[in-house]
C-alpha cells in the first residue's frame, strides 16, 4: 500500500458498504432489476468517498484495473466454458449424460435419485440454475404424483444441483472463488473442496434415503421421463461413445493440464462429435459455440434444458464480475477493506476465529446485498491477505467462501439465487431450507474444519507485508 493513500476512518470505510446494501437491496428486491447498475452506482459512490478523503483518481483507477485483473484467468475460463457447453450439447455429450442419468430413477429411492440426477446434470452443465429450472421442474412434478411433499423434492433438487455446481469446472462461481482469492488454481480448489463435499453429500444422501423409506410404496408415473428420453434419442445419437469428449477432459485434468487448454480440447472434441455423429454442419457448430445451442423439439422441457451454452451466454456473468471486482478493487485500494478487516482482526486472533468470521461475512453479504457473486468477491478480497499472514493457505479461504457464500445464497428468498429457485420450483426457500441438507451440512462442516484445523493446509509462500502504521508501532 502506497504511503500517499490516506487511511479512512471506520465510519468512512463503512459508508460504501451501507450504500451498497441500500442500493442493491432496493434495486433487486423493490425494482426487481439486475444487480449490474446498482453495483455500478455503488462503485461510483465508493470512488467519490475515496476522492473526498484525499485518495488520488489514478490510485482509484489502479485499484479497478488490478481488481479486474485478479480474476482474468477465471473470466477467460468462463468464456471457454461457454463454447464448451454449446459444443457438448450439439455433439450429443450433454444429452447422453442426461439420458442415462434419468434412467436411474426408482420409486423406492426417489429423493435420493432426484439428488443424484441433479448432481449429474449440474456437474456437466455447470449451472445449478439451469438444472433446477429444467430437470428440477420435472422432478417436482413427479414427486407431486408420488404424493411426496414438494418442499422435500425441492430440497433434494437444490442439494444435488449445488453439489454438481460446486464440483464442476464449468461453474462460474467455482471459477470465481479461487480466481478472486488468488494463488489457487481451479482444479486445486475443486480438489480441496472434496473434504467438505464428500461428507456433506454422504450425509445428504443418507438423510434423503431415510426420509424416502416412507414413500417406497408409491408408483412412479414416468410419463415425463419417457417423454424426455424419447425426445433426446430421436434428436441425438445417444451412446456411451458420445462421452468420449468428457473422458478427454478428465484425462487431461488427471495429467494436470491447465484448465484453459484442457477445456479448449473438450470444446473442440465436442464440435468434432457434432459434425461426425449428430449431423450438424460447420455453421451450426460455430453458432452453438458462440450463441449457444438452440433445441427445437417441440417438447418445452427438453427445449429449455438444451437451449444453452455459448460464449455469449457468459457475458451477463462476466459483466457482473467486472463490476463487482471494480468495486472490490476500489474498496481495497482506497484501504476501506483494510480498515474494516483491522477491526475484525481485533477479535479474530487465530485461523479458527478467522474462518468463523469468513463464513459470517459471506452470509451477511448474501443477506444484505442479495447477490452471491458480490458475496464471493468481497469476502475473498477482504480476507485473502489475512489468511496468509496467519500461515493459512488461500485455498482454505476459497473453500470457506464456496461453503458459505455460494451454498447459502439459494436459502435466502430475496437473494438472486433464492428468488430464482422460488420462481423455478414454485417453493419458497424458507419451505425447502430444512431439506437442503447439502447446503446446510457443507456450511457446518466447513466451520468445523476451521475450528479443528482438519484439512486446513498451511501457507508456505510469501507473507504479505504489514502496513506502515503497524511497523511504526
Amino acid at each position: 500500500m502506497e504511503d500517499n493513500v490516506k487511511k479512512p476512518t471506520l465510519f468512512q470505510a463503512l459508508l460504501p458498504i451501507i450504500f451498497l446494501i441500500f442500493v442493491l437491496g432496493y434495486g433487486i428486491i423493490r425494482l426487481e432489476v439486475d444487480p449490474h447498475i446498482p453495483l455500478l452506482l455503488s462503485a461510483a459512490f465508493a470512488a467519490i468517498i475515496a476522492l473526498l478523503i484525499g485518495t488520488k483518481w489514478d490510485t482509484i483507477e489502479d485499484g479497478i484495473y488490478k481488481g479486474i485483473m485478479l480474476a482474468m484467468p477465471a473470466i477467460v475460463i468462463l468464456m471457454v466454458v461457454g463454447t464448451l457447453i454449446g459444443s457438448w450439447v450439439a455433439g450429443g455429450v450433454v444429452p447422453t449424460m442426461i439420458y442415462y442419468g434419468l434412467h436411474i430413477l426408482s420409486p423406492s429411492i426417489f429423493l435420493v435419485a432426484a439428488c443424484i440426477i441433479t448432481t449429474i446434470v449440474a456437474l456437466f452443465v455447470g449451472s445449478s440454475w439451469s438444472t433446477a429450472a429444467t430437470i428440477g421442474i420435472a422432478l417436482v412434478g413427479i414427486g407431486e404424483g408420488l404424493d411426496i411433499p414438494t418442499a422435500m423434492t425441492a430440497g433434494a433438487v437444490v442439494s444435488g444441483a449445488y453439489v454438481g455446481d460446486k464440483m464442476s469446472p464449468l461453474s462460474d462461481t467455482t471459477n470465481l472463488a479461487p480466481g478472486t482469492t488468488g494463488e489457487v488454481e481451479l482444479f486445486e480448489h475443486i480438489k480441496h473442496m472434496l473434504y467438505v463435499t464428500i461428507p456433506a453429500y454422504i450425509i445428504t444422501l443418507v438423510l434423503f434415503g431415510l426420509i424416502g423409506i416412507r414413500f417406497a410404496g408409491g408408483t412412479l408415473d414416468d410419463g415425463r421421463i419417457t417423454e424426455i428420453t424419447s425426445t433426446l434419442s430421436s434428436h441425438f445419437n445417444i451412446s456411451p461413445f458420445m462421452l468420449i469428449p468428457l473422458v478427454i477432459v478428465l484425462v487431461l485434468i488427471g495429467l494436470k493440464v491447465k484448465p484453459i487448454p484442457a477445456l479448449l480440447c473438450g470444446s473442440v472434441a465436442g464440435s468434432i462429435f457434432a459434425l461426425l455423429f449428430q449431423g450438424a454442419d460447420l455453421f451450426g457448430v460455430v453458432d452453438a459455440m458462440h450463441f449457444g445451442y438452440v433445441m427445437e423439439s417441440g417438447v418445452e422441457l427438453v427445449d429449455e434444458l438444451l437451449s444453452t451454452g455459448g460464449l455469449h451466454s457468459m457475458m451477463w456473468t462476466i459483466s457482473l464480475i467486472f463490476l463487482a471486482l471494480s468495486l472490490g478493487g476500489i474498496l481495497e485500494r482506497a484501504r476501506f477493506l483494510e480498515v474494516i478487516l483491522e477491526n475484525i482482526l481485533k477479535i479474530a486472533k487465530s485461523v479458527a476465529s478467522l474462518t468463523v468470521f469468513t463464513h459470517i461475512t459471506a452470509v451477511f453479504v448474501n443477506l444484505f446485498t442479495a447477490d452471491q457473486y458480490l458475496s464471493i468477491v468481497l469476502t475473498s478480497r477482504m480476507y485473502k491477505d489475512a489468511y496468509k499472514k496467519m500461515g493459512s493457505h488461500p485455498k482454505n479461504l476459497s473453500r470457506a467462501v464456496e461453503a458459505s457464500a455460494t451454498v447459502t445464497s439459494p436459502l435466502i428468498p430475496w437473494n438472486t439465487c433464492g428468488a430464482y429457485m422460488y420462481a423455478a420450483l414454485g417453493v419458497s426457500p424458507f419451505a425447502f431450507l430444512p431439506y437442503a441438507f447439502f447446503n446446510i451440512s457443507a456450511f457446518i462442516i466447513s466451520i468445523i474444519y476451521g475450528l479443528t484445523g482438519f484439512s486446513m493446509e498451511k501457507w508456505q509462500g510469501e507473507i504479505p507485508p504489514i502496513d506502515d502504521e503497524k511497523k511504526a508501532s
